[in-house]
């Protein structure tokens, strides 16, 4: 990491000593500030939960080998001065402003997320780029193993399909995200878009059953489009724990 960008962030958003254990990175390599956070999960990092990151700047911070249900997302369009809840940011919002509430605190959709599970009994660190909850922005998860890359590295609003557009910049008129079908639907509990009721299996939830499944997925074949999406063989990802890996995650990636 080095250089004049690059901090260790602490559990309240001061600078510590990184201790031993796996290194995430988290760089904004975006033209425009965005607020990244954190969702605790299990075995949580001790960082805090939410912070600003100018262009350019990159942030580390040690990771437990156990974090199990752990999502890291941008947060876009943020104004925590009136109000500290999820309509504080335009996308990805939380319960608790800045620093996202350690239990509550999960990004308000639509929201491109990375998603990690270390340590799991199989002996994989699993880890992907969910577009489940929608896209706000493009995001890679890279590693220093040679293991693969989850990864949305592309801008998904501008063509966003009309049904799924998300709030929309005045000033360019392209949203600031594209809402996943799930999150349109009319009916959540009972959805193929949702894989939900009566279609809550792989089964019976097929890629086929949601309407969009392919703007995204060949937009982001990297990435894990809907629910059962593993079928797909390149949504879900592993690295074999016992390398330790260090893990990048990158906002606005380089095309």
């Amino acid at each position: 990491m080095g250089g004049p960008h690059s901090i260790i962030l602490g559990a309240m958003g001061v600078l510590s000593p990184v201790v031993t254990g796996r290194i995430f990175t988290v760089t904004n390599a975006c033209a425009y500030p965005i607020w990244p956070a954190i969702n605790v999960g299990t075995l949580a990092p001790s960082v805090a939960k939410g912070w600003q990151a100018d262009p350019g700047s990159t942030i580390t911070f040690p990771v437990p080998g156990t974090w199990t249900s752990g999502r890291i997302w941008a947060r876009t369009e943020c104004d925590f001065t009136t109000d500290p809840g999820p309509s504080s940011c335009v996308t990805g919002g939380c319960n608790g402003g800045l620093f996202c509430h350690a239990i509550a605190g999960t990004g308000d959709p639509p929201a491109s997320l990375a998603e990690f599970t270390l340590g799991a009994s199989d002996g994989n660190d699993w880890y992907d780029v969910s577009l489940v909850d929608g896209f706000n922005i493009p995001v890679t998860i890279t590693n220093d193993q040679g293991c693969p890359v989850a990864s949305c590295p592309v801008d998904l609003n501008p063509s966003c399909p009309q049904a799924l557009r998300g709030p929309v910049n005045a000033l360019t008129g392209v949203p600031f995200g594209c809402k996943s079908d799930c999150l349109v639907d009319p009916n959540p509990t009972n959805s193929p878009s949702c894989c939900s009721g009566s279609y809550s299996t792989p089964q019976t939830c097929p890629p086929t059953g949601v309407p969009n499944y392919q703007y995204f997925k060949s937009s982001c074949p990297n990435s894990y489009v809907y629910a059962y999406d593993e079928s797909s063989g390149t949504a879900l990802f592993t690295c074999p724990s016992s390398k330790n890996a260090n893990y990048n995650i990158t906002f606005c990636p380089a095309p």
